[in-house]
């Protein structure tokens, strides 16, 4: 049975995030979470700053990603596109396995408000690292 993000520690930054996971299916390469905008995450107009919502969606790509192949996708590009504003609560998060080879995988996720309101889409593709060697580099 493929593993899912419930059953492995979440990194400080996923955790600063507030990352719940809502849904996922692992052999399908997807996944949806819901993230926990603060109010600290905010701009001077009151909106939630991009980097936050990029970053909301390249944990959930990367989630996806490592349920269908058991690898870290080190973000290798990462293009957002930012459809609407996002104000401090809960935003939820898609992520997508388009295509998963040997050594990148490229995924596309969507980010959405509490009404369903596109907020954010990405596209990004990742090279692939297994746990050990990611445990390896941890050690050193």
């Amino acid at each position: 049975m493929t593993e899912t993000p419930r059953e492995r520690p979440l990194p400080a930054a996923t955790k600063l995030l507030g990352w719940r996971l809502i849904e996922a299916k692992p052999d399908e390469g997807w996944i949806r979470v819901a993230f926990e905008a603060k109010p600290e995450f905010c701009n001077p107009t009151g909106a939630v700053q991009g980097g936050f919502l990029a970053a909301m969606l390249d944990d959930a790509m990367g989630a996806a990603v490592f349920m269908r192949a058991r690898a870290y996708p080190v973000t290798i590009d990462l293009h957002v596109q930012y459809l609407g504003s996002a104000r401090p609560g809960e935003l939820i998060a898609e992520g997508r396995c388009i295509q998963v080879g040997k050594t990148i995988a490229f995924i596309e996720g969507s980010l959405v408000d509490p009404e369903g309101k596109l907020i954010a889409r990405a596209t990004a593709s990742g090279r692939l690292v297994s746990p050990e060697k990611v445990a390896a580099r941890r050690s050193e």
